[in-house]
């Protein structure tokens, strides 16, 4: 089994987090996360499965220098990932965002990943159920399922350890290839 590679945006820290207690659940089948404004496209190409982590900022941006944050983050590396070939590449994707405060672009950035590596060959897997979430309307939602686990640290941070717990009970057999050998 290869080990898994988790790459996050953040702005605040929330999604750093996040990303910290995914890999300490996944213990030693996943490399220490990364944020994505220490790394190059190599550092990602290098994983077969990745597990890639952005808050949503605003009205639905990803995080970076244009959308207010004071360093570097998912819209500087946007360019690097836009010439990279992911065919082969299992993806799964979580995201972090303000249901009451942004209640009409809670999670969008999700679908920007999305987006992003879809376009470029990746398998995107463990989608996410929309139930127990208070919200108007999110880009990142298809068929009553979120694109990849959906988070609210500022309302629901209570929920988060069980929800990343279970969301990964979901989506760790298609990143280790666990669900083609069955």
């Amino acid at each position: 089994m290869s080990r898994i590679g988790i790459f996050f945006g953040t702005d605040t820290g929330h999604t750093r987090r996040i990303a910290k207690l995914i890999a300490k659940q996944l213990g030693d089948i996943a490399d220490p996360p990364l944020n994505i404004n220490r790394v190059g496209i190599a550092e990602l190409l290098a994983y077969d499965a990745l597990i890639l982590g952005t808050p949503t900022l605003g009205d639905g941006e990803l995080p970076g220098l244009e959308s207010g944050c004071q360093t570097t983050s998912w819209l500087e590396f946007m360019p690097q990932l836009a010439t990279a070939d992911l065919s082969g590449k299992r993806i799964a994707l979580f995201g972090l965002g303000d249901q009451e405060k942004y209640p009409d672009a809670f999670c969008d950035a999700i679908a920007l990943l999305y987006d992003a590596v879809t376009e470029r060959g990746a398998t995107v897997v463990g989608e996410w159920p929309d139930e127990g979430y208070t919200f108007t309307s999110s880009q990142a939602i298809v068929d009553d399922a979120f694109m990849g686990l959906a988070l609210d640290q500022d309302n629901q941070a209570a929920l988060s350890e069980a929800r990343v717990t279970a969301w990964l009970a979901r989506v760790l057999p298609s990143l280790t290839g666990a669900e083609a050998a069955a």
